[in-house]
């Protein structure tokens, strides 16, 4: 066998792939459906009518939806420049960390004014959280997989330190959470009486700048340049240094924002759950979009119907919701499959 890159990818190829990848993952789940005794398509059925059959399905939907989006964009930024950032999870509890610091009362400004601060405060934390192993990536050659993955776990125990600690709410009964942001702070529900909140609009803006960025300006085409080859974009004249320092400055920030999203607009404050993965399945969700803006944002819909549509089919099927996570992880994989298909032609002799 032999790979050869191919110098044009055809269209179907690209809407293949993610399609192939979603079928097989269903295939596989299949199996372990019928092992644990149930019916697959009465399972899978279950799984939609849970994600989207009614109007309160469909908006927990968009709900667990909103910081995928994020963590998606943040992950489909630097993954197109070869700035392999593993640490979203860190960057998103950076961006709440900041919003419970600044939205519980030490700045007590009117909420037009206050939220945008929030937003902009949170995602300059997460930036400033990536920037240091992209720092260390440029300068010294360090694996800035190594890097941003070992920050996920030095950020989570900071955080409990402050939960136990500085920001541990007096009037938690002793639980290990902050205080809760004032009212003008919090993001204000879409619809009355449901949990969909404005997070959801402003991922989907900062989903459109992203795509605008990538396609309609020098950043985003030296981004693409870097991530295609490096050592021609050099050989070009670009600062590949300084474009890999502006992608981990915009991708942090994107993950940081889900942080505060979830702060803001879900919880109202910060403890330990507030994020069940959300960084590490962003990146099952740039897979799944192929690093497209726009597409993260389907990808993240796709996702979060898994897991929505999944705690509702448990509890009717007697079938482990886990089965959302291997559907979830097989993706991944086959998509990594797919995109090998979709950037070199396979020969064989």
């Amino acid at each position: 066998m032999r790979l050869e890159p191919r110098l044009e990818t055809p269209l179907f190829l690209w809407i293949a792939a993610p399609l192939a990848a979603i079928l097989a993952s269903l295939v596989i789940a299949s199996l372990l459906v019928m092992w644990s005794g149930a019916e697959p398509f009465g399972v899978f059925y279950l799984v939609v009518k849970g994600a989207l059959g009614s109007q309160f399905a469909f908006l927990e939907t968009l709900t667990r939806a909103t910081p995928l989006i994020f963590t998606g964009l943040a992950a489909a930024v630097a993954f197109r420049a070869r700035l392999w950032n593993i640490g979203a999870e860190a960057q998103l509890y950076g961006g709440a960390v900041l919003a419970v610091l600044l939205g519980t009362g030490f700045l007590p400004l009117p909420a037009p004014i206050l939220v945008p601060l929030l937003f902009i405060a949170g995602a300059f934390a997460g930036a400033l959280l990536l920037l240091g192993p992209t720092l260390m990536k440029t300068r010294f050659g360090v694996d800035e997989v190594v890097t941003t993955l070992l920050l996920n776990f030095i950020i989570l125990l900071f955080v409990s330190f402050l939960l136990e600690g500085p920001l541990k709410d007096p009037m938690g009964l002793g639980w290990p959470q902050s205080r809760r942001v004032i009212e003008a702070a919090q993001l204000p529900r879409i619809i009355e009486g449901k949990r969909l909140h404005l997070g959801f609009v402003i991922a989907l803006v900062m989903a459109a700048l992203v795509w605008f960025v990538n396609t309609r300006t020098i950043h985003g085409y030296e981004m693409r340049a870097v991530g295609f080859n490096p050592r021609a974009a050099r050989f070009a004249g670009m600062k590949v240094d300084w474009v890999m320092m502006k992608v981990a400055l915009l991708s942090g920030g994107l993950a940081a924002m889900a942080g505060v999203s979830e702060v803001t607009g879900l919880k109202g404050n910060l403890t330990l759950d507030l994020s069940p993965g959300f960084g590490y399945s962003g990146i099952v969700v740039a897979m799944l979009a192929m690093l497209h803006p726009l597409g993260v944002v389907a990808a993240s819909i796709f996702v979060a119907a898994m897991f929505v549509g999944a705690d509702a089919m448990s509890r009717q099927a007697g079938v482990p919701n886990y089965i959302a996570h291997v559907m979830v992880a097989t993706a991944l994989l086959t998509m990594v499959v797919g995109m090998l298909f979709t950037r070199f032609r396979v020969y064989w002799r």
